[in-house]
């Protein structure tokens, strides 16, 4: 079996589907985690199990499974616990569409007294007093009004959030009282402190040796500084090198360098053409300098080194894991710790290049993972697992093995790779591992590891096929807890077409990955803006980003653009070979640093298309009651000054509001439409609904579809007709059901009416409730469900409509 589904449930009748997955055609276990719980995060109980076979591994092999487990928790009151808040859930869940369903048809008495019997609430109440005054009363001011109290009580932050942001690029000139800048470079370390705004960049290769330099950048004075023109002159500092990967603690000031990848590291270039058991490798950015004699074997450990000694250079100490630390603060401020001359030996990852690190500052924690460990046999991959780093105890711990495939446990091992990117969400304390390269194959998976718990989950087997960016190598990534967003910026691709050909990009491909604690993230490419070529970053792999929380600011350094003009990177060649002599091309280094700014609509851009929705509707009715020179001037000016006339769509809108100076009133008649079974009253009220240009939700229950007709009505005079026969008149019955529902004026209206006229101390008379027709409420219902759609899901009616639930279930059951 390579390809199946699986479905769970408490019956046989209605079953969920909780994973679609494929196997390997392989000996090797695997296990799934599946769904337990809905989009709203309710965990729900199972009784059945059935699992749907798709595809066979070849076209003349039969679909077999030959063993199947599974495990969860059977205790019977933990799963009687889970049944009964489930199925609470589900009756609130329905009787909220029940009660949306009630309101768009008028049916505001029973609406009212299953809101009060049931003691639920359908939204915030600050949604209910807008539905009170722009459908109930037509309180177009005080409508307006609400939007910005809406806002400040912050409803429309999810959407806001949730909009396709734009790019805002700046590129950045600043430099050191001399007019230097940090010379061009790729697989360099780069790292922030958010506190003080400096941006620290460490080593890298440009294209022909390693970087040993350390600069710092002043985002407040736009200014750069050379810490060290060469760290391997100084007293316990790192030498040169790149692929390794620098973090910040916010806590201390305290900067951590692990991993190398540098001269006399010993990685030969592949063979031109591989055979298919040798695995080659793409450094990141081309960091890999020309082959040096093979080394020997490292002998025991020495002493630090000197200020004219580093490890780094020394050949007995090549395959060593050096780690360092730097001082930003306090007395010893400027000085390098040499923490460990191999962490291998203590319980630590050996020496690897290409992984990733995160700092838990509140618990003086450091994570490390994954990375392709360096040994001197560049014949086999080998990766290196999950390891901790307790700071106040100078201890290392192993958290998982490097592992490629499924443990046969409740949860998930994470899969070894390089290249790859890792996050700290420092508020839910989880970590984000996703993408990179595992042998030769570039990989778009995604897992997700709890710090608390130490439980792995797998979020996307292949992030490609949910709406995510093509699985790449050499990605840079940053987080901000606050707003539970990933900000992704590729690097190199392999397209299937090529096979082992990287290749970049012709423009940016930087995305926005929104996160939730129950269910799998959104993926949103970010908008690149329509500017020259000069004005923003050029494509590139093996560059550095670092994010600001205080300006919500994404810095951008360096990389590597490729051969020429960047676009395609050879494999047969591999980046490896850069700068090696002999090369047929050469790879070009960047050195241009850039701010990233993401812009996204504000409340105030919610807030004017809130009123536009509003002001059309107010001019509509205008055009029925007021005079034609009245109505035309208030769309000149009251609806036009809430235009975006730069907006296509917008500006179309606006301009067809004309035409409904040159419609009839609309106006129905005050008391309520007695029921008629002839097909041109259907018609006359479809017509008049339809010709407000709404479209409404429901507007196909009053549409001029073919109705049946019984046989008294059809006439057997052998003519054509459109109308199809049937033996009854019950559709007939139903087809302005909706319509006469809406016409119908609730009791409950007027006490709504009289009370808001006593609480605001009006005594003029009030308007007529029978100005207030079907059609009327109708339109003013989809107006106050457009709003809606900028509300925050928690605090408002179900998005969907009780009609389409029903028919999504049944085809749902005859599916399954």
């Amino acid at each position: 079996m390579k390809e199946l589904k699986v479905f769970v449930g408490v019956s046989e009748d209605h079953m969920t589907e909780v994973l679609h997955a494929g196997l390997k055609n392989d000996a090797i276990p695997e296990t799934f985690p599946l769904k337990h719980a809905n989009s709203s995060g309710v965990h729900f109980p199972t009784q059945f199990v059935k699992i749907v076979p798709i595809m066979a591994h070849g076209q003349n092999i039969h679909v077999s499974i030959w063993h199947v487990s599974m495990t969860g928790i059977v205790d019977p009151a933990y799963v009687e616990r889970v049944r009964f808040a489930y199925d609470q859930f589900r009756e609130t869940a329905v009787l909220r569409y029940v009660l949306k369903h009630l309101r768009q048809r008028r049916l505001l008495t029973p609406y009212q007294t299953i809101l009060s019997r049931a003691n639920i609430q359908l939204e915030h109440p600050l949604v209910t007093q807008l539905h009170e005054n722009l459908v109930l009363q037509g309180n177009w001011s005080e409508a307006e009004n609400l939007l910005d109290t809406i806002s400040s009580a912050s409803l429309f932050d999810s959407h806001l959030n949730s909009c396709q942001p734009h790019s805002v690029w700046t590129r950045l000139h600043g430099t050191d009282p001399d007019g230097d800048v940090p010379p061009a470079r790729g697989g360099h370390a780069m790292c922030m402190d958010p506190v003080n705004d400096v941006i620290y960049i460490f080593g890298g290769w440009d294209g022909e040796k390693s970087l040993d330099d350390f600069w710092a950048y002043n985002v407040k004075e736009d200014k750069w500084k050379v810490l060290s023109h060469s760290t391997t002159q100084e007293q316990n500092a790192p030498g040169a090198r790149s692929c390794h990967k620098m973090v910040f603690d916010t806590k201390t000031g305290s900067i951590y360098v692990l991993g190398r990848l540098n001269d006399a590291d010993g990685l030969r270039a592949p063979e031109p053409v591989p055979a298919p058991t040798t695995r080659s490798y793409y450094g990141a950015g081309g960091t890999v300098p020309p082959q040096p004699p093979q080394p020997q074997a490292p002998p025991p450990q020495s002493p630090p080194p000197t200020s004219t000694e580093n490890p780094a250079d020394t050949p007995s100490k090549t395959f060593s894991s050096e780690f360092y630390r730097y001082h930003t603060r306090g007395v010893l401020s400027g000085k390098w710790d040499f923490l460990s001359i191999d962490t291998a030996s203590s319980g630590g990852p050996p020496l690897i290049f290409d992984h990733q690190m995160a700092m838990d500052s509140d618990a003086q924690i450091l994570y490390v993972f994954g990375g392709r460990v360096v040994d001197g046999d560049w014949n086999v991959s080998k990766y290196s697992g999950l390891f901790s780093y307790n700071v106040s105890t100078s201890k290392w711990k192993l958290l998982q093995y490097a592992i490629t495939i499924f443990s046969f446990a409740d949860d998930c091992l994470l899969s070894d790779e390089s290249g790859h990117s890792m996050v700290l969400d420092s508020i839910s304390k989880i970590l984000y591992i996703f993408a990179g390269q595992r042998d030769d194959k570039y990989l778009s998976d995604m897992y997700s590891y709890n710090i608390n718990t130490g439980i792995a989950t797998e979020i996307f087997s292949n992030f490609t096929v949910a709406g995510g960016p093509d699985a790449c190598f050499t990605q840079r990534a940053v987080v901000d807890p606050s707003l539970k967003e990933l900000y992704v910026f590729c690097g190199l691709m392999r397209s299937p077409k090529t096979g082992p050909v990287n290749t970049l990009r012709a423009d940016l491909s930087n995305w926005v990955y929104r996160y939730d604690s129950t269910r799998p993230g959104t993926w949103m490419q970010i908008l690149q803006p329509d500017r020259p070529p000069s004005e923003i970053p050029a494509p590139r792999f093996a560059h550095q980003v670092v994010y600001s929380p205080n300006t919500k600011s994404i810095f951008l350094h360096g990389g590597n653009a490729g051969e020429g003009d960047g676009s395609a990177v050879d494999g047969s060649r591999s980046a490896q070979e850069d700068g090696k002599e002999g090369s047929t091309a050469k790879e070009r280094r960047l050195d241009d640093f850039w701010r990233m700014e993401l812009k996204r609509p504000g409340p105030e851009e919610i807030i004017r298309q809130a009123k536009f929705q509003i002001r059309r509707q107010q001019f509509r009715e205008m055009c029925e009651e007021e005079s034609p020179v009245q109505a035309l001037n208030f769309l000149q000016t009251q609806v036009s000054s809430v235009v975006d006339h730069g907006n296509a769509k917008e500006t179309e809108i606006f301009r067809s509001l004309l035409t409904h100076l040159l419609t009839p009133s609309l106006l129905a008649p005050s008391s309520p439409p007695e029921r008629r079974s002839s097909r041109s009253s259907t018609s006359t009220s479809s017509s008049s609904t339809t010709t407000t240009g709404l479209e409404h939700e429901d507007s196909r229950e009053v549409s001029t579809r073919p109705r049946k007709r019984s046989r008294a009505e059809r006439k057997d005079s052998g003519e054509w007709t459109n109308e199809i026969p049937g033996e009854t008149d019950s559709l007939d019955i139903g087809g302005g059901g909706v319509q006469m529902l809406r016409d119908v004026v609730d009791p409950l209206e007027a006490i709504i009416r009289d009370e808001r006229r006593g609480e605001e101390g009006v005594s003029e008379p009030a308007p007529s409730l029978s100005s207030l027709t079907g059609a009327r409420y109708s339109q003013r219902t989809e107006v106050f469900e457009g709003i809606l759609s900028f509300i925050s899901d928690g605090e408002k009616q179900p998005s969907e409509s009780l009609l389409d639930l029903i028919e999504r279930d049944r085809c749902r059951s005859e599916l399954v």
